[in-house]
C-alpha cells in the first residue's frame, strides 16, 4: 500500500509503498477514502524537518538537554550515534482519516466491517487504529466533512474546558483551521464570538460563520474591551501556533475578572502574574481530543471511560463533532481550499513548504475493492496476504555488495529502535543476509529493511517464523510476544535470536522448553544440526567483562559481585511496565544483570532474596535489591534503582575475589586493584557487546558450533528473574 512519510532530517516528503499494517484484536482495519491535511500543524512537522540541525535544537531545548546528559554519561559517538539515527527515521503524517471498515477485531463492539467510519489514522491506503479513536459517519456527511470531525474535537474539548454558557462572549485567538471550527462550535452554544488573526482572509471567513472579527495587527486587547462594552471577555480560547508569549499575554488582558483561558493551540507561556493575579483568571491547558488521549488502556486497549464519571472523552468528542455536522451547525466545506489525490500528496506538502496560503487540504484515495474481507469472528485472517509484505529497492537506488552463497539467511520481526539501531546493523556486520524485516506498521520494516539491504519489508510475523527461505529468526518485538514467535520459529526448524526477555511466564518457559527439545530431537533425527536458541544477554560478550571473566579464571576462590543499576523512572503507564505487553522491568531488563552475575560467577543460582519498595504496581519492581547465591559459594547483589538522578551513569559493576578488585563504570572505565599486569582497559565509546553477541549467534550457525550461551544457563536465568519477579509482586 502506499503512505505518506517524511523525512525528518531534511523535511523531504514522499510516497513510499509499505507493507498493509497488522491489527490487533481490539481494533479496526479501515480502507481510507480520504484525508486531511492540517495545515498548521503539518506544516510545523514540515518546518522542523527543513530546520538545520541547530534550528531543531532550538525548538527542542528540553532534547539537547537530554541529549547533552547523554554525551556525558554514555560519551560522544554513542549520543551522536541515536540522534543521526532517530532523524534517520520517517515519520508518518497525517492524523485525520475516514474511510470504510474492512476488517474488525474479536473485541471490538459497536464497529462492523463495511461502516463508514473516522478516526485519527494517518495519511495511507490502510489504517489499524483502537476501537475507541474510530467512530461512525452519519449518513449525511460525506466523508471529506467527516475528516475535520478530528480537528473539530480538538476544538471542541478547548471550549468544553471552558465551559461557555448561552450569551457569553469569547473570544478565539488565532483563526487557522483549528480556531475557524472553534468559532462555530461556540456560536452553536449560542455564544457571542471574537476572532482574532493576521490573515484578513481567515476574518472574513470567520465573519461568514457569525463572528465579530479583529485584525491583529490592531489594538486588540482595547477592541475586545470596547465590543464587551467594558466588561472584557468571559473566555478566550488560543488556537494560534506560534512561540510567542503576546496571545496568552493578551488574552489575559481583555478577560474580565475571573475569565477563563483556555490554550488550545501552541504559544509561549512567559506569563504575567499580575496579569492572571489581579483577575483571579483561570488558565487551562487543552490536551488533543479530551480525556483518553494518550492513555493506552483507553486507546490501545479498548478501555472505555464510564460515561457517568467521563461524559466527554476523545471518542465522544469526536462522535459530537459529527453530529454537529449532520445538523448543519459545522459547516467544514469553507474551510477546503486545495484538493489532491493520493499520488500528488507530495504536492500538497510542497504548498506548506512554499507558505502558499491554504486551510484544509484534502488527499482523496482509490478505492483498491478487496473483496475478501475478515468478520469480527475471525479477526487475525489477513485479507491479501501478498499485500502485506512489499519487495524493496536500497535508498538511493544503491547496490549492495551480494552476499555469499553460503551467508546465514536471516529474518527480523520487530524493527523498532534497538532493533534498527544495533540489531541489524550487527547482523550486517557479521556476514548474514538480511531476508525480511517484519513490524507492526511496516514502515519502520520498509525504512530499516531498505537501508539494509533486506529482500522485503511485512507485516506478516507468523510467515517470517515459518519462511523456508531463511535459516534463522532475531525476535525484537514487545515482550508478550518473544514466546510465542520463538515456538513457532523452533517449530519449523529455525535457530533464534530472542532479545531479551525470553518469556514472561512460568508456563511459556515449560513451553519453549518442550519445543527446544522436541526440536532438536527432530533436527537429529534428521541428522540436521539441532537448533541454536539465544536471548540477548549481551554483556556477558562486552569485550571488558571478557577481560573480567579471564583475570578471574585462575582464581579459584568465591566471588563478591556487586552491580549498581541507576536505571531510571519509567512512567507507569509505559508498555514496559505493564504486566501483560510488558512483564515489567524485573523480567524485562534486570534479567540482563542476572545473566552477567551467573556468567561471571561461572555457577548455577542456589537462591535468591529480593527486596523492594512497596510501591503501587507496577512500580513495584523499578527499585529492588537482588542478593543471588551460587553453588560455589559467590555471591552477587543487584541493586536496581529507578529513583536515582539520571546525571549518575548507568551501570557500574564492583567485583572482588582473592585479595583483589576489579571495577567497570558504565562499559568505558575497568580499573584494577591488586593485580600485577593490570590495572585498566578504557575505551572511547561504550561497548556493551551488542556486536559481539549477535557475531557469536552467526557464526554458531555458520560453522555449526555450540550455542554461544548454554541452553541450560538461558532457561536457569530466565526462570530465576520470573521467580524473583513474582517474589517482588
Amino acid at each position: 500500500m502506499k503512505q505518506v512519510l517524511q523525512n525528518l532530517k531534511d523535511g523531504r516528503t514522499a510516497l513510499w509503498d509499505v507493507p498493509m499494517p497488522t491489527m490487533s484484536r481490539g481494533s479496526v482495519l479501515i480502507e481510507t477514502t480520504t484525508t486531511l491535511l492540517s495545515s498548521g500543524t503539518e506544516r510545523m512537522l514540515v518546518d522542523f524537518g527543513r530546520a538545520s540541525l541547530i534550528g531543531k535544537a532550538m525548538q527542542q531545548p528540553d532534547r539537547v538537554r537530554d541529549a547533552l546528559q547523554k554525551v556525558r554519561t554514555d560519551g560522544l559517538a554513542a549520543t551522536l550515534s541515536a540522534i543521526t539515527d532517530k532523524l534517520d527515521q520517517p515519520l508518518p503524517l497525517g492524523y485525520c482519516n475516514a474511510g470504510v471498515v474492512t476488517a474488525a477485531g474479536a473485541e471490538v463492539d459497536g464497529i462492523q466491517v463495511g461502516d463508514r467510519v473516522v478516526s485519527n489514522g494517518k495519511h495511507a491506503e490502510y489504517v489499524t487504529v483502537g476501537e475507541n479513536l474510530c467512530v461512525r459517519i452519519p449518513d449525511n456527511v460525506p466523508d471529506e466533512d467527516a475528516t475535520f470531525a478530528i480537528p473539530a474535537a480538538i476544538g471542541l474539548q478547548g471550549v468544553r474546558l471552558a465551559a461557555p454558557t448561552l450569551g457569553e462572549t469569547f473570544v478565539v485567538i488565532g483563526l487557522g483551521l483549528i480556531g475557524l471550527l472553534t468559532v462555530q462550535i461556540l456560536i452553536a452554544n449560542g455564544c457571542q464570538v471574537i476572532g482574532i488573526d493576521r490573515d484578513p482572509s481567515r476574518a472574513a471567513l470567520a465573519a461568514t460563520f457569525g463572528a465579530a472579527t479583529v485584525l491583529a495587527g490592531a489594538d486588540v486587547v482595547a477592541d475586545v474591551i470596547a465590543r464587551t462594552r467594558g466588561i472584557g471577555a468571559d473566555g478566550v480560547l488560543v488556537c494560534a501556533s506560534t512561540n510567542s508569549d503576546e496571545p496568552v499575554a493578551q488574552a489575559a488582558k481583555m478577560s474580565r475578572p475571573r475569565g477563563r483561558i483556555v490554550l488550545v493551540g501552541v504559544a509561549g507561556l512567559a506569563l504575567s502574574r499580575a496579569d492572571f493575579y489581579e483577575k483571579e483568571l483561570s488558565f487551562q491547558v487543552s490536551c488533543s481530543y479530551g480525556p483518553g488521549r494518550y492513555d493506552p488502556r483507553y486507546e490501545e486497549k479498548g478501555f472505555d471511560y464510564p460515561i457517568g464519571h467521563v461524559r466527554w472523552t476523545e471518542n465522544r468528542n469526536i462522535a459530537a463533532a459529527l453530529q454537529l455536522m449532520a445538523d448543519g451547525r459545522l459547516t467544514p466545506q469553507a474551510l477546503i481550499t486545495h484538493r489532491f489525490t493520493l499520488d500528488d500528496a507530495e504536492r500538497a506538502y510542497a504548498l506548506l513548504v512554499e507558505k502558499t496560503p491554504s486551510l484544509g487540504i484534502v488527499i482523496g484515495y482509490p478505492r483498491r475493492q478487496f473483496h475478501e474481507v475478515t468478520s469480527n469472528d475471525t479477526p487475525l485472517r489477513p485479507l491479501d496476504a501478498r499485500s502485506r509484505t512489499v519487495p524493496l529497492t536500497l535508498v538511493g537506488n544503491a547496490v549492495p555488495a551480494p552476499a555469499p552463497t553460503s551467508a546465514v539467511r536471516v529474518n527480523v520481526i520487530g524493527a523498532g529502535n534497538y532493533a534498527g539501531r544495533v540489531l541489524i546493523p550487527a547482523l550486517r556486520s557479521a556476514g548474514a543476509a538480511l531476508h525480511g524485516i517484519a513490524s507492526r506498521n511496516g514502515v519502520t520494516a520498509a525504512h530499516y529493511g531498505r537501508k539494509h539491504a533486506a529482500a522485503f519489508a511485512s507485516t506478516d510475523a507468523v510467515a517470517l517464523c515459518t519462511s523456508p527461505d531463511a535459516q534463522a529468526v532475531v525476535v525484537a518485538t514487545r515482550h508478550d510476544t518473544h514466546a510465542e514467535y520463538v515456538v513457532q520459529a523452533l517449530q519449523h526448524g529455525k535457530h533464534v535470536f530472542v532479545e531479551k526477555p525470553l518469556c514472561l511466564t512460568h508456563a511459556q518457559l515449560a513451553r519453549i522448553t518442550d519445543t527446544m527439545a522436541a526440536a532438536s530431537e527432530h533436527a537429529l533425527c534428521m541428522k540436521r544440526p539441532e537448533p541454536i536458541l539465544m536471548v540477548g544477554f549481551n554483556r556477558r560478550f562486552a569485550p571488558q567483562v571478557s577481560r573480567i571473566k579471564n583475570l578471574l579464571a585462575p582464581l579459584a576462590a568465591p566471588k563478591a559481585l556487586v552491580l549498581t543499576v541507576n536505571a531510571g523512572m519509567i512512567p507507569a503507564n509505559h508498555w514496559t511496565q505493564d504486566r501483560e505487553s510488558g512483564g515489567g522491568r524485573i523480567i524485562g531488563e534486570a534479567c540482563h544483570f542476572i545473566d552477567l552475575l551467573r556468567h561471571l560467577a561461572g555457577s548455577p543460582i542456589a537462591s535468591f532474596e529480593a527486596t523492594g519498595f512497596e510501591a503501587v504496581a507496577p512500580a513495584a519492581c523499578d527499585t529492588a535489591s537482588i542478593t543471588l547465591r551460587f553453588e560455589s559459594g559467590s555471591v552477587g547483589t543487584i541493586h536496581y534503582f529507578a529513583n536515582g538522578h539520571r546525571s549518575l551513569p548507568k551501570e557500574r559493576l564492583e567485583v572482588f575475589c582473592g585479595g583483589k578488585a576489579l571495577v567497570l563504570d558504565n562499559f568505558l572505565k575497568l580499573r584494577g586493584y591488586g593485580w600485577p599486569q593490570f590495572t585498566k582497559q578504557n575505551l572511547w565509546r561504550q561497548n556493551k557487546g551488542q556486536e559481539a553477541c549477535v557475531a557469536a549467534f552467526v557464526d554458531a550457525i555458520a560453522n555449526q558450533g555450540p550455542p554461544p550461551i548454554p541452553l541450560a544457563e538461558l532457561l536457569e536465568v530466565s526462570r530465576v528473574t520470573i521467580d524473583i519477579a513474582q517474589d517482588l509482586g
